[in-house]
This record gives C-alpha cells, sequence and structure tokens, in this order.
C-alpha cells in the first residue's frame, strides 16, 4: 500500500503570523533599522549580549550568523515585523536558541522604544513559543529577565512561563559585573489553546477546574500499519493542547457512537481514508488521568483502508517502524501503549 508521507516545510523557511505582525527571518535588508532600534540604551540595558553603543558591524554581523545558525537548526532569529503606511516596519526581533544536547531551548527577545506599550512583545513571543513547543523537539523554553525589568517579567508570565528562580547574569551593556536575574520556564503542559481554536473536552487540558471526581472522556485511536509493518503516527498542531507531541489518530466519542463509529468518522476526517468496521480490531485500551479529567481510550487495529493518508487539520504525519516510535515522545496517555504494539509488531 503505497502511501505519501506528509511533512512540515523546513523550519528554516518558517514565517509566522499574529494578528497584527509577520515574523520571518532576518535578512541584510534589515541591517539599518535594526542597528536605529537597537542602539538606544533604553533597550540595550535589558539585553544581556548586547553592547552599548551598539555599532552597525554588530548588526551585520549577527544577522550574517543567523542566517548559519538557522539553517542548520542552532537557532531561529525573527524579525518582528508591522505595516505602517502600507509598508513594512521592522518593531523588534524574537531569537530561540536550542541548548546543545538537549530538550530544551532559550528564548529572548527586544522592541523598540517608539513601539512599547502596544503589546508587540506579548504578541511576537507568545507567537514564537507556542510554533516552538509545537513543531521543535523541546519539552520546555527557558528565558531569563533582569530584576529590575517588570515590563518583561509580565509578558512572560502573561504567556505562559513560570519563574523557576533567581540567579545573575553579565551584561554587556552594563559593562562588568553581575546583576540580578529571575528565571523562567514554559512547558506545553503551560500553555493555554488559542483562543480561536475550538477546544473539545477531550483536548482542553486548561480548561476550568473540574468538580471533584475527574470526568470521564471516551476517545478511541486506531493504529494504521502499512504493508511494511510501519505504524502512522500523528504530531499535534500548534493551537492544541500538548501541541508538538505525537499520538495514534482518532478522537472523541459523539453521543449515541460507538468506538468504531467515532474512528470511522474521525480517519474520514483527519486523514481523508475510509475504514470499514470489519477491519477494526480491538487490541488494547489506555486508562490515563489528566489533570482536569480521566481518559478512557480503546485502541484499534487496521491494516486495511481506502484511499491515501492527509493531514487535513494541520498535523504531521509520519510513518515509522515498531522501533523508530519508542523514540517519539507521545501522549502520556499513549505512552504504556508502545512496548505492547511493538511487541505485537
Amino acid at each position: 500500500m503505497a502511501v505519501t508521507e506528509a511533512d512540515a516545510p523546513p523550519a528554516s523557511e518558517v514565517r509566522l503570523t499574529t494578528e497584527r505582525l509577520t515574523l520571518r527571518a532576518v535578512t541584510p535588508d534589515d541591517a539599518e533599522q535594526l542597528h536605529r532600534l537597537l542602539n538606544d540604551w533604553e533597550v540595550c540595558r535589558m539585553l544581556q549580549a548586547v553592547p552599548f553603543p551598539y555599532p552597525r558591524l554588530i548588526a551585520d554581523q549577527f544577522i550574517a550568523d543567523s542566517v548559519s545558525q538557522r539553517l542548520d537548526g542552532r537557532a531561529y532569529h525573527f524579525a518582528v515585523t508591522g505595516q505602517e503606511d502600507g509598508r513594512e516596519k521592522l518593531v523588534g526581533a524574537v531569537g530561540l536558541t536550542l541548548l546543545p544536547g538537549q530538550r530544551r531551548a532559550t528564548i529572548g527577545y527586544w522592541v523598540g522604544r517608539r513601539f512599547w506599550g502596544h503589546g508587540v512583545a506579548r504578541e511576537a513571543t507568545g507567537r514564537v513559543l507556542r510554533w516552538a513547543l509545537a513543531n521543535l523537539d523541546l519539552d520546555s523554553v527557558e528565558a531569563t529577565v533582569a530584576i529590575d525589568n517588570p515590563a518583561s517579567t509580565a509578558v512572560l508570565r502573561a504567556i505562559g512561563f513560570r519563574e523557576i528562580g533567581r540567579g545573575a547574569e553579565t551584561f554587556l551593556s552594563r559593562g562588568n559585573g553581575s546583576h540580578s536575574v529571575l528565571r523562567f520556564e514554559a512547558a506545553r503542559a503551560d500553555l493555554a489553546p488559542a483562543p480561536t481554536q475550538s477546544t473539545p473536552v477531550a483536548d482542553s487540558l486548561a480548561a476550568a477546574a473540574a468538580p471533584p471526581g475527574l470526568p470521564l472522556v471516551l476517545v478511541a485511536a486506531c493504529v494504521l500499519i502499512d504493508g511494511q509493518g510501519r505504524v502512522l503516527i500523528a504530531r499535534r498542531p500548534e493551537g492544541r493542547a500538548m501541541a508538538g507531541l505525537w499520538e495514534f489518530p482518532g478522537g472523541k466519542l459523539e453521543p449515541g457512537e460507538s468506538p468504531e463509529e467515532a474512528l470511522i468518522r474521525e480517519l474520514r476526517e483527519e486523514l481523508g481514508v475510509d475504514v470499514a468496521r470489519s477491519c477494526l480490531a480491538p487490541f488494547v485500551f489506555a486508562s490515563h488521568s489528566y489533570p482536569k479529567f480521566h481518559l478512557l481510550m480503546p485502541l484499534f487495529l487496521c491494516r486495511r483502508w481506502q484511499g491515501h493518508p492527509v493531514a487535513r487539520e494541520g498535523q504531521l504525519l509520519r510513518w515509522v517502524t515498531p522501533d523508530e516510535m519508542m523514540d517519539y515522545q507521545m501522549l502520556p496517555a499513549d505512552k504504556p501503549l508502545l512496548p505492547l504494539l511493538r511487541d505485537l509488531l
């Protein structure tokens, strides 16, 4: 059975948007505006790695370095732009740096003083944070803020960061010596789904507190197995709870549906494939408590279907061997099922 693996565009080509802003790779054409906005004491003094005065030569070198870092996946530096009189205008930047050999990254940002007070930092940094946790192999993102920078502290807390401690860092613009900082961290569980995203109960880990006795949520999932013995897994897209983790296709049962009926509907909606009830073989079930509900999930096996799986909901699809499957960061409810599935296949 031949299928085409759906994949996401390379991270080096990512262009993000919000209601007001565009976040794209920095380019040499940004050097003049970047230098003008950064060569400002009120901006520089809050950034660890930026000297003051800020020479134009450093701006050019930063942009050149950012290209190579982006191409090899070490860091992603986004120019934050808006529209002014119908023209693109640089207003700031957000940088994400991956920590070698770890599933963590650090994030930093700045906004030109002229654009302070308009929510730019919160909007742009929150967008990059959600993109990173949904599309890169990360478990958490960290940030450090000078203790005398309450505005940035408020930004981090607003987009989901938790304060995890205090420390001391050197700030180039402030000369020698260390300065007190606050340390923050954000993981997937800290992020609420995007406000425009529909969030059914089974998907809403950030819903309002449940009453005593967690509500039971029924979800059906399916392991599609191709002719080479590979399994189809899907990565939860940005805007969904636990975005960036992998799962088996499926979804919540609607009122009156059986697990098989729910799977037939979900596989058609999510992947564009048609499955007959007779081709769904019950395999095992998961029982897992999330913070706001308890999940009960029967898992079915399927080796025959009509059509080619296509990502219809923005998810990333990947065919993996049973051994490869063990290396993916799966949803907590799915993890205990992996050894059983590997042994079967």
